[in-house]
């Protein structure tokens, strides 16, 4: 059994690495919720202490997206709502769906999500001037699944950044750093609309969040 002191170290440097794999790969996930189930949090408290530490990184990195975002608007207009409402139905199935079923398909997401980050990413670096059309069909396609990627992320959220970036790069006509700041954006928020649900459904339990997000920021 831990010590609170060591218990904060273990947490931070837990967040420190998974910091540094999310920025690469956006996978914080598969290093802190492990970890947390290793601290003996039951599968569920592990996701919502997770997700809520998450929302740390938020504060630096939307406000770190702010030049990309310049005169793309019109396009969050449609982006964040999809997402947001996605995240808020997603964190109220992780309290309707049982904790015995959760504790059952999460290593399934985190397979899947670890085999996704492994497949190359062919992102179209799109030419000033160029216009890319996008079919009606595979907008609303898209929109679909930016909703789905709301309601993951809100569920549980491991690589819902890699899914939403592979989305948006076959319908965004910016560039790669403007829609990788969108999804920072949007996943921001979903996160932190997420944390407001579980905090209506459970406990947060603060002394872990605290220094499992201090580690996810970029403070240190």
């Amino acid at each position: 059994m831990f010590t609170f002191g060591e218990l904060i170290v273990i947490l931070v440097v837990v967040g420190i690495v998974a910091g540094i794999v999310s920025t690469a790969a956006g996978l914080a996930s598969l290093v802190s919720y492990p970890v947390l189930l290793a601290l003996g949090l039951p599968p569920v408290t592990a996701n919502v202490t997770n997700t809520v530490g998450l929302v740390f990184t938020s504060f630096g990195a939307v406000p770190a997206s702010r030049r990309e975002l310049r005169g793309h608007g019109q396009e969050l207009k449609t982006l964040i709502p999809l997402t947001l409402v996605g995240s808020i139905v997603g964190a109220i199935l992780l309290f309707i769906i049982p904790a015995a079923t959760f504790a059952k398909v999460v290593p399934f997401f985190i397979l899947i999500a670890g085999i996704l980050v492994l497949i190359p990413r062919h992102i179209h670096i799109k030419q000033p001037g160029e216009i890319v059309v996008t079919p009606k069909w595979m907008t609303a396609l898209a929109w679909l699944g930016i909703f789905l990627v709301g309601a993951y992320t809100g569920y549980f959220g491991a690589a819902g950044g890699v899914l939403m970036l592979s989305i948006l790069s076959f319908t965004s006509a910016a560039p790669f750093v403007v829609y990788n700041a969108q999804k920072n954006l949007a996943l921001g928020l979903a996160n932190i609309v997420s944390a407001v649900v579980y905090g209506l459904q459970t406990p947060i339990q603060w002394r872990y969040v605290l220094p499992l997000g201090i580690g996810f920021s970029d403070w240190w």
